[in-house]
């Protein structure tokens, strides 16, 4: 069924439920490709700062953090078509595209220290893959998706895959988890196959000048504030109303909690939109500090996947959020970020690894029961981060194993705790300790993520509702948890693309989505990634 799309766009207004990449993203197209005039664009969140799960914040006196970085490559096709449009934060004369293409040309991501053991480093020029696993791993990209079903990817490989250097590589870069759906660990095979050849150093992989709050999200809302968006923050959109019948679905009336804790309602007029991100991959986070461990909370703190709930009732076009929140101990992990007035780490990582600030990525701690890495990202990754402050982020994939060092749980450690357990695997305790009592590590802020992974659950066709279901008249799921075919989640890419489908599908414009890059059926790509897999 064809859909009729809006061609009086200037007459509509446009609510977009949350302020990730996904809604800024259609904010842009909405204004600058349909004609939706600025000012008809509300873009309604429930926390004081946009950005989603592309965020950043702190200061050198009390320490800075980020939940998470975003992976980049140069063939995310919607992503760096919308930041092509956005200038950058310190030089209005340079699109955010081009400041980041300029930025990786001069810190080319070339690890040389990507795994190690005891503190030393493993020769990864071999993923270390038997033959058996080669051919699991080969016919996983040739299968339909839907044989698959909900699999896990423990249920694909045998019990030798998971100690290879290949995993090691995989499981860290992209977290995804033994129990992770096979289904997802396949799209990422088929979308990143141009990556396998180098991957064992990170090639290809880009990164944005600053953390991607502050090289991302806060020139996009910029931008959108000048043409005239509406932010509305500390408003929670707590319900939508649909108008359901067999032939057409419409929203009609937004529940929400205003920015004073006051229940109010927004009515749709019959050319009014409401874009959903449902679900969120950051929701319900909690910091700890130096001298504290952070809380894990569940769902119920939740506004976006309650939301998600409540609307999911209505309709089962409308997706299954269950299956990607219900089981919070296989969806979380923790992540830290420590900030030290102090070189004495920096400048030894350097000189281990091999790789200045900003070349080497993540290195990993196979002997960590933790599987704790860190990134050591170009510095300053902050515009307000002073030349002798330093940062670097970490996460761990398992927080409930107990330390090999610290006889805890990562989950039950402090900032203090972790860093101990740092640098008991890079065997720099001698050297740190000093650095420690002089005080000179401003803080380590753990971070409590409980649904991070969850975009990775086993999942069958369905669980996702799709960017705009059959019917829909006036409204669209954006972000993650939507379906797109082919398309990679956990990546900013993703959300983007939902972003396009959305405004493209419902407005009319000169142009439409863009293709997703498609080196699955380059043969050279293919042999590349062959011989990579077979060394």
């Amino acid at each position: 069924m064809s859909r009729k799309k809006n061609t009086d766009s200037e007459q509509s207004k446009v609510y977009l439920i949350g302020s990730g990449i996904a809604s800024l993203a259609a904010a842009v197209y909405l204004e600058k490709d349909t004609g939706v005039p600025g000012e008809n664009i509300y873009v309604l969140e429930q926390d004081d700062i946009a950005g989603g799960a592309c965020d950043g914040a702190g200061d050198p006196e009390k320490g800075f953090v980020v939940r998470g970085g975003r992976m980049h490559e140069k063939h995310y096709e919607c992503y760096w078509d919308l930041l092509s449009n956005i200038p950058s934060l310190e030089d209005p004369n340079i699109s955010v595209r081009d400041e980041s293409f300029e930025f990786n040309k001069r810190f080319v991501s070339h690890a040389q220290a990507r795994l190690l053991k005891e503190g030393k480093k493993l020769d990864v020029s071999s993923f270390g893959l038997s033959l058996k696993d080669q051919t699991d791993l080969l016919k996983l990209t040739f299968v339909s998706e839907s044989s698959l079903g909900n699999k896990r990817i423990e249920d694909w490989f045998s019990a030798e895959f998971f100690t290879t250097n290949f995993w090691y590589i995989w499981t860290s870069i992209f977290a995804f988890q033994k129990w992770s759906s096979v289904a997802e660990m396949r799209r990422y095979m088929k979308r990143f196959i141009h990556l396998v050849d180098g991957l064992h150093q990170l090639g290809g992989v880009m990164r944005t000048k600053y953390n991607q709050y502050h090289s991302i999200i806060l020139p996009t809302q910029r931008y959108l504030e000048a043409k005239g968006v509406h932010f509305d923050m500390h408003t929670q959109v707590v319900d939508i109303d649909f108008d359901l019948s067999a032939d057409e679905k419409r929203a009609t009336v937004l529940q929400i909690i205003d920015r004073n804790g006051k229940e109010d309602e927004i009515v749709l007029g019959k050319n009014d939109y409401v874009f959903m991100t449902n679900g969120s991959i950051t929701e319900s986070t909690d910091n700890g500090a130096w001298n504290k461990s952070p809380t894990l909370k569940d769902k119920a703190s939740s506004g976006a996947w309650m939301l998600w709930e409540r609307v999911a009732k209505k309709d089962k076009a409308f997706g299954n959020p269950g299956v990607f929140s219900d089981n919070i101990d296989l969806q979380k992990w923790y992540s830290f970020t420590a900030t030290l007035k102090d070189d004495t780490f920096h400048d030894y990582m350097e000189n281990f690894s091999g790789n200045v600030d900003g070349t080497g990525g993540l290195v990993t701690m196979t002997d960590s029961n933790w599987l704790m890495s860190i990134v050591i990202a170009r510095q300053p990754h902050f515009p307000n981060q002073p030349k002798d402050v330093k940062i670097f982020w970490g996460y761990g994939l398992y927080p409930d194993r107990e330390g090999n060092f610290v006889k805890k749980k990562m989950s039950e450690c402090t900032g203090e705790e972790i860093l101990e357990e740092l640098w008991y695997h890079l065997k720099i305790q001698e050297l740190m300790q000093p650095v420690v009592e002089a005080g000179k590590v401003i803080n380590c802020i753990p971070v409590a993520m409980p649904f991070i992974d969850s975009l990775f659950m086993p999942r069958t066709l369905g669980d996702r509702p799709e960017v705009i279901p059959e019917g829909a008249a006036n409204f669209a799921f954006l972000g993650q948890f939507a379906e797109v075919e082919d398309d990679c989640v956990f990546t900013v890419e993703y959300s983007v693309r939902t972003a396009q489908m959305a405004v493209f599908g419902h407005f009319e414009a000169d142009r439409g989505v863009n293709p997703i890059y498609d080196s699955i059926h380059n043969p050279l790509v293919l042999i590349k990634a062959a011989k990579a897999i077979s060394r």
